[in-house]
């Protein structure tokens, strides 16, 4: 990217986009928006996190950091497939137009999406069903673990998988494990035929945007949700004890915006267990990333020099603690395997001090 020439961006989640259906999605409404934005001569759409929202519905506390947001699914799309009728895609209950109503769209798409991947499983052509086949290959490494993880979070009706669910499959006892891919199987590959169906439409509109000369700015959370698959599945990689449970939480010291400082709740990194494994997951998680956007923004940079950490049952965040990560060792790591020249924007919100700044350069 050149950084002589000044170029002109805006701020739009999906989610905002103008819809029938309560939520913006990745049909006509977002080919629209890009049409607009190559007119005013904007070329650069920033985006949130993209992922499946989960309690509070914040693109922050994602259930997943490589999963794409289902809702976000244009059904339209869908019906123009086969896979929906007319009908389904005609209905609209009265959302209301202002905000999203998540509880109200998840009840009118969620039964829509389902029937959808039943109906491609079905009927789907032959060449069709082996993009397919071939997506899940591909995308194996952490599609299985979220189809697990969302068909578990609905047969228990919470996500809470370190309060709620039984030990065996907390602790993900490969046993326990097996009976459920056994049992739920059917459900396992309608999860998966969702997540085909966005990242496909996902691709539909990134090409488009490129091939409009518009580059979308993606954004990662430094953090992952405490109720979500990359914590369930990768335990060994956050601060938590033998049964799951974390021991310290990420936060922000007290400052002029708040006397008791910010405690967000989610698991801290056990940089040491990421430093063994040669950064494997942060290599993973920037490059699905950079599949789906030009550039990516990274949420709350300065944690990658020293982050505060707060010990598990504090109600604020003012008894917490300064502690070092592996910032510069964990870039040199992206830098190895995704190349030099890597696109990314730090975000320098917080209390950013001189390490910080020359972490950034």
């Amino acid at each position: 990217m050149k950084h002589n020439i000044r170029r002109c961006g805006v701020l739009m989640h999906p989610t905002s986009l103008p819809s029938k259906h309560g939520i913006g999605s990745l049909g006509d409404e977002a080919f629209q928006f890009l049409d607009l934005l190559e007119k005013t001569s904007v070329s650069l759409w920033q985006i949130l996190p993209l992922g499946p929202t989960g309690y509070g519905d914040s693109p922050y506390a994602a259930r997943s950091s490589f999963a794409g947001n289902e809702l976000l699914i244009d059904l339209k799309s869908l019906a123009y497939d086969g896979y929906l009728d007319v009908e389904d895609v005609l209905f609209n209950p009265g959302f209301p137009s202002e905000r999203v109503d998540y509880g109200m769209v998840r009840s009118f798409k969620e039964p829509l999406l389902e029937k959808a991947a039943h109906e491609f499983l079905a009927y789907a052509e032959p060449e069709e069903l082996a993009s397919y086949q071939s997506f899940v290959a591909e995308n194996a490494w952490w599609l299985d673990d979220y189809a697990l993880y969302q068909v578990l979070c609905r047969h228990y009706n919470d996500s809470r998988w370190f309060e709620i669910w039984p030990e065996e499959l907390r602790l993900r006892k490969a046993a326990a494990l097996k009976k459920v891919q056994k049992e739920f199987s059917n459900r396992l590959d309608v999860i998966k035929v969702q997540q085909y169906f966005f990242f496909t439409q996902w691709q539909s509109v990134k090409i488009y945007a490129n091939t409009h000369g518009i580059q979308i700015i993606g954004d990662i959370p430094i953090f992952v949700a405490p109720d979500s698959v990359d914590a369930w599945a990768n335990r060994h990689l956050f601060k938590m004890d033998k049964e799951g449970r974390q021991t310290v939480s990420s936060g922000v010291p007290p400052d002029a915006f708040s006397d008791e400082g910010q405690l967000w709740g989610n698991p801290v990194y056990d940089w040491k267990a990421h430093q063994k494994e040669g950064f494997a997951w942060w290599i993973k998680r920037i490059q699905k990333t950079l599949e789906t956007c030009d550039i990516v923004r990274i949420d709350h940079f300065r944690g990658f020099s020293a982050y505060w950490e707060v010990p598990q049952g504090e109600k604020t965040a003012m008894n917490g603690s300064w502690v070092e990560a592996p910032g510069k060792e964990l870039f040199a790591a992206l830098k190895q395997a995704l190349g030099d020249q890597l696109p990314i924007i730090a975000e320098d919100l917080g209390v950013i001090t001189e390490d910080v700044e020359e972490l950034r350069d």
